[in-house]
């Protein structure tokens, strides 16, 4: 008599149980090959992803560089101050060939350097020393010290005692009255990488000091950049958001010790 599962026939005293078993067993081996096989596979597939795929915050959305290529297209010729660096930020740059560019950095890129290479286009690299995790220690400091009041002329920031001001930049960035400033730098993707709040409160202070200057903060869906903006550019500037952008406009020459009316 023979036993007959499914489409497979097994012959009289076949041991059953133990090919249940054994192939339970070969199964499970199986099983854990595969998964490994994919594991290895995803790893080394990561690996070599475009460092845009792997760092999603890295690029700007096409609507999102509208709103900046529309903005540099109105003010052109004007003074454009970059905190942070993308490929993308080069057509600005091209955009505002009549006017000034300046690329404030923090990480070795050969790129900035070779293809912002002009008479109207500085690059210059920054050392950003504070941590990211930090962010709420420094804005309590902001809240409770004088020296971080919103300063005129804005020289002052060389001399500020305030923890996050930026007190090393090149003196032309101090001189001039920026018409827009964007903050996309540094990278502050984890708790240990510099931090944007350097760049947020310095820029508030310079955009203070013209008549009128647009300032875009990227990567606002970050809490750093969310709570500095509210800190230190205010909602009651907040033109338009789109995407990760918002896009404040500050009024300038202002003797108020504050940096938000409400």
């Amino acid at each position: 008599m023979a036993w007959l599962v499914g489409i497979v026939e097994f012959p009289d005293g076949y041991d059953l149980n133990a090919s249940v078993a054994s192939f339970s067993a070969l199964h499970h081996l199986l099983c854990l090959h595969l998964v490994l096989h994919f594991f290895l596979l995803t790893t080394k597939a990561a690996s070599h992803a475009p460092e845009s795929s792997k760092h999603p915050n890295s690029t700007l959305t096409e609507k999102e560089f509208k709103v900046l290529s529309n903005l540099v297209a109105l003010k052109s010729p004007c003074n454009l101050l970059i905190f942070g660096f993308q490929p993308q930020y080069l057509t600005l740059s091209s955009m505002n060939a009549p006017g000034s560019t300046i690329f404030l950095y923090d990480h070795d890129d050969m790129i900035a350097k070779v293809a912002t290479n002009s008479n109207n286009t500085q690059t210059y690299q920054l050392g950003y020393n504070v941590p990211s995790k930090k962010a709420f220690n420094l804005l309590k400091h902001a809240r409770q010290n004088q020296a971080c009041a919103p300063s005129y002329p804005t020289q002052l920031l060389q001399k500020s005692k305030c923890k996050f001001a930026l007190r090393n930049l090149p003196s032309e960035v101090y001189e001039k009255k920026w018409d827009i400033i964007v903050v996309d730098g540094p990278k502050g993707d984890s708790p240990e990488s510099p931090g944007r709040m350097d760049s947020i409160y310095t820029a508030s202070v310079l955009a203070r000091a013209g008549n009128v200057s647009d300032v875009v903060v990227h990567d606002i869906d970050r809490m750093i950049e969310k709570w500095f903006s509210w800190e230190f550019l205010c909602h009651e500037n907040l033109l338009s958001s789109k995407g990760k952008l918002w896009h404040f406009r500050i009024s300038g020459h202002s003797n108020s010790t504050t940096f938000c009316t409400t």
